[in-house]
C-alpha cells in the first residue's frame, strides 16, 4: 500500500477541517487551535463511540463474575465507585459486554462522523496538565467500543472490547513543540514542525480497526514497537478517509498533578469516571472459551480491554511515556 502523505492531498482536505469548537470557558485557546485533526481509515468499520453507551451495554465483572452492589444505573458520575466494591480493587474490574461480541452488536460499531462530528455521542476527552513555567501538555483521548486487531498468517489476533488511544501535544509558552502518537503498547513522537498539518493542526491518521495513531498514511509494520516500517509481519493501514474532529464531541478537563485530581471546565461535564482504575472491556477469554483462539499459545484472538485516561501517564517528564525506552523525538516523517 503506497503512502498518502503529500501536501497536495492534505491541501484538498484541509478546508473541510476549518471548524471552531465550542470549548468551555477557561480552556487555553492554543489547546483547541493546535488540536490534532483525525482521518479515519477509508475502510474503517469500528468508529468512535460514546462513553456512557459503553456503560449501558456492559456489566462490571471480576474473574468473569458480576460485581455486587454496582450503582444502578451505572453512569459516568458514579463509575469510580467500582474501585471499592469487593472483590474489586479497581484494577481487576472489567466492563464486560452483555452481548456475545461475535454477534457484532450494533453498539460495538460506534458512530461514523458526519460533517466531521460524531453526532449524538461524546467520543473524545481532552485533558490539560499545566506544569507551570509555560509548559503545558494537552492530551486528546479517543474512545472506540471495539478494537479489531487484524489478521496475521490467516488468523485474527488482538481483538478486544473497548479501545483508548491518544495524541499529546506539548506546548511551551502557548506554542506547540512536539506531538505524541499512541500506537498499541508504545508510539512515536515528532517535533511539531516536522508534521503535516491542516490549518495549523497536526494531522493524525487512525489505523484500520486498531485505531493506532500515525503521522503519515500507508502501511505501518509495528512488529517492533517504536519502529514504523513500511511493511512487515504485523501491519496497520492508514489513509485519508472520513474526517473526525475530536473538538466537536469532547469532554474538557484540567489535571492537577500534585493532587492527581481532575476538574471539568464545564460544571455540566461528568468527572468521576476519570478516577475509575479498571478496564473498559472484557477480560481476556480463557482457552476453554470456544470463542478464544491462539497462535502457538503466544498471541490470542481476544485480549483484555484497556485502562482509561488516568493510566496514561498524564504527568510526563518527556513527550513520550516513561516505559524504559529512550524518548526519540523525530524531526522528519517517514519510517
Amino acid at each position: 500500500m503506497r503512502s498518502f502523505s503529500s501536501l497536495s492531498v492534505i491541501s484538498l482536505l484541509g478546508a473541510a477541517t476549518n471548524v471552531i469548537s465550542q470549548a468551555p470557558s477557561g480552556v487555553p485557546s492554543f489547546v483547541t487551535e493546535y488540536a490534532p485533526i483525525n482521518y479515519l481509515y477509508s475502510g474503517e468499520v469500528y468508529f468512535p463511540s460514546d462513553l456512557q453507551n459503553q456503560l449501558n451495554n456492559t456489566t462490571p465483572e471480576v474473574n468473569f463474575t458480576a460485581v455486587q452492589g454496582v450503582p444502578s444505573p451505572l453512569t459516568l458520575d458514579n463509575l469510580d465507585q467500582l474501585n471499592n466494591l469487593p472483590p474489586a480493587n479497581g484494577t481487576n474490574v472489567y466492563l464486560t459486554s452483555n452481548d456475545n461480541i461475535e454477534t457484532n452488536p450494533a453498539w460495538l460499531i460506534g458512530v461514523a462522523p458526519t460533517n466531521n462530528k460524531t453526532d449524538g455521542v461524546t467520543s473524545a476527552t481532552i485533558v490539560v496538565n499545566d506544569h507551570g513555567n509555560g509548559l503545558v501538555d494537552a492530551f486528546y483521548f479517543y474512545f472506540y467500543a471495539f478494537n479489531y486487531g487484524g489478521e496475521y498468517v490467516g488468523q485474527i489476533l488482538g481483538d478486544h472490547v473497548g479501545d483508548w488511544e491518544h495524541n499529546m501535544v506539548r506546548f511551551e509558552n502557548g506554542t506547540p513543540s512536539a506531538v505524541w502518537y499512541s500506537q498499541h503498547s508504545n508510539g512515536e513522537a515528532f517535533t511539531y514542525e516536522a508534521l503535516n498539518k491542516t490549518n495549523g493542526r497536526p494531522i493524525n491518521l487512525v489505523a484500520n480497526g486498531t485505531h493506532a495513531n500515525y503521522a503519515i498514511g500507508g502501511t505501518h509494520d509495528h512488529t517492533i514497537p517504536d519502529l514504523n516500517l513500511p511493511e512487515g509481519f504485523v501491519e496497520d493501514y492508514t489513509d485519508f478517509g472520513a474526517i473526525w474532529d475530536p473538538l466537536l464531541s469532547a469532554y474538557y478537563y484540567s489535571y492537577n498533578a500534585n493532587t492527581q485530581e481532575f476538574s471539568a471546565y464545564d460544571d455540566s461535564t461528568p468527572v468521576n469516571w476519570l478516577n475509575f482504575t479498571g478496564q473498559w472491556g472484557d477480560d481476556q477469554y480463557p482457552n476453554s472459551d470456544p470463542r478464544q483462539k491462539s497462535l502457538l499459545g503466544l498471541a490470542y484472538k481476544y485480549t483484555g480491554g484497556p485502562t482509561g485516561p488516568e493510566d496514561k501517564q498524564l504527568n510526563r517528564t518527556n513527550i513520550c511515556p516513561d516505559n524504559g525506552d529512550a524518548c526519540i523525538v523525530r524531526t522528519m516523517l517517514g519510517p
